[in-house]
């Protein structure tokens, strides 16, 4: 097993890779990666020699949303608690959206659920072409609230309305025809392409940035104040209690249909 979730490491320049580092579950997230992950982002934001903030995935995937053994555990916290684990993807997500550094998120693999909710909250995404993604969470019964105004931020309702309901997997070009991708880069070239973006942020000034970043976000009203915060893990939390969150979650396990499901006649 991986011996931290989440890897950090900055350089003599100012940059700062953050590696989720659950490979062997894909690096799916569960509340020790989120718990390590929102302490990182707090502490690249307090730290002045950091410019600019590099996301990326250990292993042969970039994230792959949820972890379905944590998820179908956490079904059964009592309500508090429940609410708690919701909240602590919520302020993840808000942390990262709001960094006074920007971002930038290098995708491989696969990249479903709250992967997806993490590279609509930085502020450079890039994908290699063989990278496959997909707002999967109703496909177990839960729900992406979370994540959700995030990905119309990034998106707009209308992709966001079409992938988030239907759960459908989609391919890196699509990804970028509806934004949620800035660049398709070919992976051989996608580190190249990397330096030259980390060269032009060097060339802004970081107060500059970290200003125009704010304004950006806060006069259009894009970021979330407590009570949106408050009702998005509380929906978030009920949905993964119901009982098509536990079927959801049972049937990803046993390799089967969920009950709800209906085949063509």
């Amino acid at each position: 097993m991986s011996e931290s979730p989440v890897l950090l490491h900055t350089d003599a320049r100012g940059v700062a890779t953050v590696t989720l580092n659950r490979p062997e579950r894909g690096n799916a997230y569960d509340e020790a990666m989120l718990a390590a992950l929102s302490q990182g982002l707090e502490q690249l934001a307090e730290n002045p020699a950091v410019r600019v903030v590099v996301i990326r995935g250990a292993g042969k995937h970039f994230q792959a949303g949820a972890d379905i053994a944590w998820l179908e555990h956490a079904a059964s916290y009592p309500p508090e608690r429940a609410f708690a684990a919701s909240m602590a993807t919520t302020r993840t997500m808000k942390l990262l959206n709001e960094l006074n550094k920007p971002t930038i998120a290098v995708v491989h693999g696969a990249c479903f659920g709250g992967g997806c909710g993490l590279i609509c909250c930085v502020d450079i995404a890039l994908a290699t072409p063989e990278a496959v993604f997909g707002i999967t969470e109703v496909r177990v019964g839960v729900a992406p609230t979370p994540i959700a105004t995030h990905m119309v931020n990034a998106m707009g309702l209308r992709h966001t309305r079409r992938y988030a309901l239907t759960g459908e997997r989609f391919d890196a070009e699509e990804a970028l025809r509806i934004g949620l991708v800035h660049e398709v880069v070919a992976a051989e070239r996608i580190e190249a392409r990397l330096a030259e973006i980390l060269d032009a942020i060097f060339l802004s000034a970081p107060g500059a940035i970290a200003t125009t970043k704010r304004s950006l976000l806060e006069a259009n009203g894009l970021t979330l104040q407590a009570r949106e915060m408050a009702m998005l893990s509380h929906e978030s939390w009920l949905q993964r209690a119901s009982a098509e969150g536990r079927e959801g979650t049972a049937a990803f396990r046993e390799r089967r249909r969920p009950s709800w499901y209906v085949p063509p006649s």
